[in-house]
């Protein structure tokens, strides 16, 4: 226990003992078939992935003391493969509601996009004239207290309208109890309300004054903007470094705004992600890792 006390202390991204213990149960347990033992340690896979998202550096560049970073790349899509990010970040995001006094399942959530540049080579990206940047966007909803709730990736020119609507399929089919939505009055567009309606959604438009000048935090809009906050201080999602749509996902990167404080466990899973949302990736224009 000592060696592992040392551990958690090693980076400021690396899993305490009470994270561990609530995902441990989550890992694949050894096989039946005959082979080699398995050698990797899941904790210092998953240490590895979120020093990587909280750092921002490449593949190649993990510190050794992780293991060698093929051995970590190769378990990160396995357990990507197996959405275990998502699990992760769902399991964690009851467990907080709960922790907090609220039901495990959310009721209501709050939804937006977010723009951000995509650098790699042959990405799939277009271009947001609202704020001009070139890249991709974020369709999130998050619950009334900022956690991540769902997340799609487009491209930066579709219209938040448009992304929003997968937003709405993932939501019902994934938190069933979610009725209620509060979103800004670019979400006020004819198709997506009928959607809404026809899958038993209350879309909420909060809009700014006419008259306002200068920042203002508006009833409930401000959550989903300081869940985009939590996600920039991980330096990997900062800009899209992927050429494929899917490795973005912030739940699928170990870190996914699940919770609301380090001890609440700090796993989102991109994503990614846990992303899961799922879980954790860096490639080159030619799709390996670096």
């Amino acid at each position: 226990m000592a060696q592992i006390a040392k551990k958690t202390k090693r980076y400021p991204s690396d899993l305490t003992d009470e994270e561990w213990y609530q995902i441990a149960p989550l890992m694949p347990k050894p096989g039946r078939r005959r082979g080699r033992p398995r050698e990797a340690d899941f904790r210092e896979v998953i240490n590895a992935v979120r020093y990587l998202v909280r750092s921002g550096c490449g593949w190649r560049m993990l510190p050794i003391h992780f293991g060698p970073w093929q051995t970590v790349y190769g378990w990160f899509r396995e357990l990507a493969r197996r959405f275990l990010f998502q699990t992760i970040h769902d399991v964690t995001l009851m467990l907080d509601r709960e922790r907090a006094g609220r039901e495990a399942s959310p009721t209501a959530g709050v939804i937006d996009s977010q723009s951000v540049k995509a650098s790699a080579p042959g990405a799939q990206r277009g271009y947001d004239a609202g704020k001009k940047i070139v890249g991709r966007k974020r369709h999130i909803a998050v619950d009334t207290d900022g956690r991540l709730l769902m997340v799609n990736l487009t491209p930066a020119d579709i219209s938040d309208s448009a992304g929003a609507q997968a937003v709405l399929d993932g939501i019902r089919k994934r938190w069933p109890w979610v009725k209620h939505l509060f979103a800004d009055g670019a979400y006020d567009r004819l198709k997506l309300m009928d959607k809404a309606a026809y899958l038993d959604f209350v879309i909420d438009i909060i809009r700014r004054s006419d008259d306002q000048k200068g920042f203002h935090a508006l009833p409930r809009r401000w959550v989903v903007e300081r869940t985009f906050g939590w996600m920039t201080r991980w330096r990997r999602l900062v800009r899209a470094a992927h050429r494929c749509l899917s490795r973005h996902d912030p739940r699928r990167h170990g870190r996914q705004p699940a919770t609301k404080n380090r001890s609440s466990m700090n796993f989102q899973t991109d994503s990614k992600k846990f992303q899961s949302q799922r879980s954790f990736a860096n490639f080159s224009s030619t799709g390996r890792p670096h």
